[in-house]
């Protein structure tokens, strides 16, 4: 088998290096439509918890849908495990190759990445990738999994494993897949869904390369890596050297519920080119509370720098999504750690931890970065396995990902009821719910219970929901911060914890506040759990938050008329729903003569 790892490069005009990139961007975009509206469970059909690109031989990203950033920048790391572990060593055309090995580059063993080769003219020349997170693996909790003693109660195993070799699938591996999921006819039409994702992408890839021939698309695409390690360099550039330091806690393991978890983020910036350290952070967990390092640790660190460096909406400039913003930043995580567990550690519940990495990146940027960072946000994760057995004996699995709240902006406060961060998933309708599964939802809406971390900007807004079980059922839950609230920055205040509780309307005051997270737990039917995410901390003084939407705030119940008066120094008729500007300058002028 020829491989080509270095095609003849050739410089691209600007006028053809723009058509490829759009090529490039709308066969990612075309790969994860076709995933997601072929999927039959609501994870990847209405969250879209996926992944989609195209890859060059040297496991290059070269283009990557507009999903959950997990998912896409872990691919990599997928192909790179697959390269250590494929069955004969060989790719063939018409191969599909299935991995989801935490200890060989997977982001976590729910997100199963499908990947097929790329063949032009007889040669590899690349690979069609994606990922998404399946509804059951046959783990040993339904849908989720927390409190397990290895990676070995994760589920099945796959690495460098083929569904199809030269075209022709592997049958014992689909019977040995259908029998080993709870869920098996949703989990077999999703992997095929993703199969037929993978051979769109390596079709137009091709297409691509008979169109413009394969020193052009490939020259463009160096190209297109290397603007993008150039203006990644070039933002990095701008930040003052020096080390940078945040650290906060995790409430627990899953299992030990006195004993938090460090998380310590050192940001070293030299010239063009940054260090992300963990080192102080906690060590590994018993339970699955770690986080895999090639496919999960590294990736967060890249998107909180794409965040912070190259937003879309804030950037002169569109910077491309490829390998090329990956270059200038290093990860380190010493081995044993929380973010780089020893094997066979258990690494599936993953998410909460890498999202508080970024939060914290942001906190020890802060200082240098007034003007392009955000207060605290949610940083955590809610993600909710709800499952039981019907009559006929088959199970039901429901997974769900509720919604945060972002810190603060230095222009506006943070965005309400939102995947923040890390998340990128889509809320799941009620009624497809209703439809499938033996479950209603009571109550869906912006958290009112606790107010938002004050500020001149205040923080977002969390969503609390409230899903019913119909029958009896087991619930995992992982989620975090219920002990360390969002932080406040420049003034602003601090956000709100989360919440978790479980009643029942049979049993009129028997209210169980739950941990973050928690393990199979059998419930009863018509028992709710009920989930208030964290609301987002604080921007600024809360002094100099404008009057009127002090009272928006009042007026919509997220803040009360005690606290307008005693945080913001804002003095209101609520019966004339307006402010009384002169008591409140005179108000705000004693607090702040006071402080």
């Amino acid at each position: 088998m020829n491989v080509m790892t270095n095609p003849d490069a050739i410089t691209v005009d600007p006028i053809t290096l723009q058509v490829i990139r759009g090529s490039f961007e709308t066969i990612a975009e075309e790969m994860g439509h076709v995933l997601y509206r072929m999927s039959f469970s609501s994870i990847i059909r209405e969250s879209q918890d996926l992944g989609a690109g195209l890859f060059d031989v040297n496991f290059n990203t070269l283009c990557e849908s507009e999903s959950t950033p997990m998912h896409i920048g872990s691919i990599p790391g997928y192909l790179r495990g697959i390269a250590e572990t494929l069955e004969d060593d060989t790719w063939y055309e018409g191969d599909v190759v299935v991995h989801n090995h935490p200890y060989f580059g997977s982001s976590h063993t729910p997100d199963l990445a499908i990947v097929v080769p790329v063949f032009y003219q007889g040669r590899l020349v690349g690979f069609a990738g994606n990922t998404a997170h399946h509804v059951d693996i046959g783990a040993a909790t339904p849908g989720l999994i927390i409190d397990v003693p290895d990676v070995y109660a994760e589920g099945m195993l796959f690495a460098g494993t083929k569904l199809y070799r030269k075209g022709e699938p592997n049958n014992a591996m689909w019977n040995y897949i259908r029998r080993n999921s709870r869920a098996a006819q949703q989990l077999v039409a999703d992997i095929e869904a993703q199969i037929a994702s993978a051979r769109l992408g390596a079709k137009r890839f091709v297409e691509l390369l008979d169109k413009y021939g394969e020193a052009t698309v490939f020259g463009a695409a160096n190209q297109l890596m290397d603007y993008a390690e150039r203006m990644t360099r070039q933002r990095i550039s701008e930040i003052p050297d020096g080390d940078y330091t945040a650290e906060g806690w995790l409430d627990d393991d899953g299992r030990n519920r006195d004993r938090q978890l460090k998380v310590k983020v050192t940001v070293r910036v030299r010239g063009d080119e940054v260090e992300v350290d963990l080192t102080g952070s906690a060590d590994q967990t018993p339970t699955a509370y770690n986080v895999p390092f090639e496919g999960s640790t590294k990736v967060a660190a890249y998107a909180g720098f794409r965040k912070l460096l190259l937003d879309a909406a804030t950037s002169d400039v569109r910077v491309p999504s490829n390998e090329g913003s990956f270059r200038p930043i290093r990860v380190t995580a010493p081995l044993g750690s929380i973010f780089n567990p020893r094997a066979p550690a258990s690494a599936e519940a993953r998410f909460t931890q890498c999202n508080r990495m970024i939060d914290l990146i942001i906190r020890a940027l802060a200082p240098v970065m007034p003007e392009k960072v955000i207060a605290g946000s949610s940083a955590s994760i809610s993600f909710a396995a709800y499952s039981g057995v019907r009559p006929s004996g088959e199970y039901w699995v429901f997974l769900e990902v509720n919604e945060g709240a972002y810190g603060g902006r230095p222009r506006s406060d943070g965005p309400d009821s939102i995947d923040n961060l890390m998340a990128n998933t889509r809320n799941n309708p009620l009624e497809d719910l209703a439809m499938h599964i033996p479950m209603i939802c009571d109550r869906y809406e912006l958290r009112d219970d606790q107010p938002p971390g004050a500020g001149e900007f205040r923080g977002g807004i969390g969503v609390v929901k409230a899903q019913r079980v119909l029958t009896t059922a087991f619930i995992t839950h992982e989620s975090e911060r219920h002990t360390d609230a969002p932080w406040g920055i420049f003034g602003g205040r601090d956000g709100t914890v989360g919440r978790c509780t479980i009643t029942n309307p049979n049993r009129p005051g028997d209210l169980r506040d739950m941990p973050s997270k928690f393990s199979g737990l059998a419930v009863e039917a018509n028992d709710v759990m009920t989930y208030y995410s964290p609301n987002g901390g604080g921007y600024g003084d809360p002094l100099n938050r404008p009057p009127v939407k002090v009272l928006e705030d009042v007026l919509d119940g997220f803040c009360t008329v005690a606290d307008a008066r005693e945080v913001y120094g804002v003095i209101l008729d609520i019966g004339a729903e307006t402010v009384d500007m002169a008591a409140t300058e005179k108000r705000r002028a004693a607090m702040q003569k006071a402080s």
